[in-house]
């Protein structure tokens, strides 16, 4: 009998300690964890009808908390929803909270470790805890000018940066949607909404930042800028080196060829310096160099410009790191150097390693958060500008810098020139294999002083209408930054 009281003691101290160790870990060890899954929408149905901070472009608020029924006193509204939606995101009872929504959940929500004496003197008062406010760095005049540069049915999407400093002053995407047909009190109308919007695939996503389709692109010839980094690292090459040029560029064992461009000036040279490779964006110079130096070394110098790396903690936002494929055999290896095969690449990362050769080779961490403040307008954040890592040198740098503005006063570039003001720049054309192209045009001016970074893309675009839609474009941008 005293051995079976034993064992049943034994039992019972052993059923407590599980009980307080499951309890232990899910108070403690695994709150965060829990919180963040997907599934759980006990802490958002908790705070959904919460005065929400708001998150605010220029002084104006495009996602904000406004008085709604009696049953919930608060709704999430979106001004100029298209707009801004890719980083917004939406606020929804039934779908979650996407974008800054859910990056900056807690801040937003007020239950943030810095927003706790608000908290403690909000019960105090009797008032419920309200969330902080999210200032971004866009610029509304430009997100507005390179939202409308993209034309109504175009899928593509713009990024401008200030290189000096990492701040975002616009990023936009093309198919948007509206956040408020899913952040809706009418669970039958949202579900609806809901469903009509995934029938575009990643419509709800940042398409220049992350997301399954869309961002990860083929950057094409932009990707040359890579190549040339590379071969003047090694030490192989310098600003006077001949390239070689052929027409086209056989491997052994295949019948495949690279060619250039056959309705380009390559073909008017066997050889070719970097200016008039870059000018002209000829494609076997570029593949012999990758050939030369090895995949390790391209590899390297795209790593050193971000590929690979996830930049969502710094960004705020859901980030897909871009892609250089590895071992490659030689035709692959010559297919990625002009940034086709299996290279991809978001709009943004095309965009950080272009401002780092602006800034001298130092890459700026992209920034979009420009303060975080209180209800009382206190400051609770200001982040401030950092570097992210070393790209290249400030000579190679310069170099390059004195190439890519070339490719727009002398090359195919020219679209993008703007009167009395070097612009430097460089385009790309990745062959999607149906005939249609993702047209880029990435740059920075003034080339001595950069003040501002483009990248445009275009997906899906012929060649004609591609031109018309990038480098042009980016004349605008640059227009509308420096006469400002």
């Amino acid at each position: 009998m005293n051995q079976a009281i034993r064992n049943a003691w034994i039992a019972a101290i052993a059923m407590f300690a599980l009980i307080f160790g499951a309890l232990s870990y899910v108070q403690v060890v695994g709150a965060d964890e829990l919180k963040a899954n997907a599934w759980n929408k006990r802490t958002l149905l908790q705070n959904y009808c919460n005065d929400r901070g708001a998150i605010i472009v220029g002084g104006t608020p495009v996602a904000e908390s406004v008085p709604a029924t009696e049953s919930c006193k608060f709704q999430r509204s979106y001004t100029q929803p298209e707009l801004y939606a890719g980083i917004t995101g939406y606020f929804s009872r039934s779908y979650g909270v996407t974008g800054l929504e859910k990056t900056m959940n807690e801040v937003l929500a007020g239950s943030s470790d810095q927003q706790f004496l608000d908290r403690i003197g909000q019960l105090f008062l009797g008032n419920q805890p309200k969330g902080a406010s999210v200032e971004l760095t866009l610029d509304p005049k430009l997100q507005k000018l390179a939202y409308d540069l993209i034309p109504d049915g175009q899928r593509g999407s713009i990024v401008v940066t200030n290189p000096k400093t990492g701040a975002i002053l616009a990023m936009v995407s093309k198919p948007s949607y509206d956040p408020n047909l899913i952040a809706s009190q009418d669970p039958v109308a949202e579900q609806a909404n809901f469903n009509e919007l995934n029938k575009l695939p990643g419509i709800n996503l940042n398409q220049s930042v992350s997301g399954p389709t869309g961002a990860l692109l083929a950057p094409g010839s932009v990707f040359k800028l890579v190549d040339t980094a590379a071969a003047l690292s090694s030490g192989k090459y310098n600003k006077d080196s001949e390239l070689p040029n052929p027409a086209e560029m056989p491997f052994p064992g295949i019948q495949y060829k690279l060619p250039n461009y056959a309705g380009g000036n390559c073909y008017t040279r066997n050889t070719a310096s970097f200016a008039f490779a870059l000018q002209q964006s000829c494609n076997t110079p570029f593949a012999s160099i990758a050939l030369d130096l090895g995949e390790k070394a391209i590899s390297d110098q795209a790593e050193k410009f971000g590929f690979g790396q996830d930049l969502g903690d710094q960004l705020k936002l859901e980030y897909a790191p871009s892609i250089f494929p590895r071992d490659l055999d030689q035709a692959g290896l010559a297919q990625s150097a002009i940034g086709q095969r299996d290279v991809r690449a978001t709009p943004l990362q095309i965009n950080l390693m272009t401002a780092a050769i602006a800034n001298g080779g130092v890459q700026m961490q992209p920034n979009l958060i420009k303060a975080v403040r209180s209800p009382d307008l206190r400051v609770l954040d200001e982040p401030r500008p950092q570097a992210l890592r070393t790209s290249t040198t400030p000579e190679i740098s310069r170099q390059i810098t004195e190439w890519m503005t070339s490719v727009v006063s002398e090359g195919i570039g020219r679209g993008a020139a703007v009167q009395g003001v070097q612009v430097a720049g460089k385009t790309g054309t990745a062959e999607l294999g149906t005939g249609l192209n993702n047209s880029w045009f990435t740059g920075f001016a003034p080339a001595n002083d950069p003040q501002v970074a483009v990248t445009i893309v275009m997906q899906g675009v012929d060649i004609t209408t591609g031109a018309k839609l990038t480098s042009p474009n980016a004349k605008k941008i640059f227009e509308a930054v420096l006469n400002k």
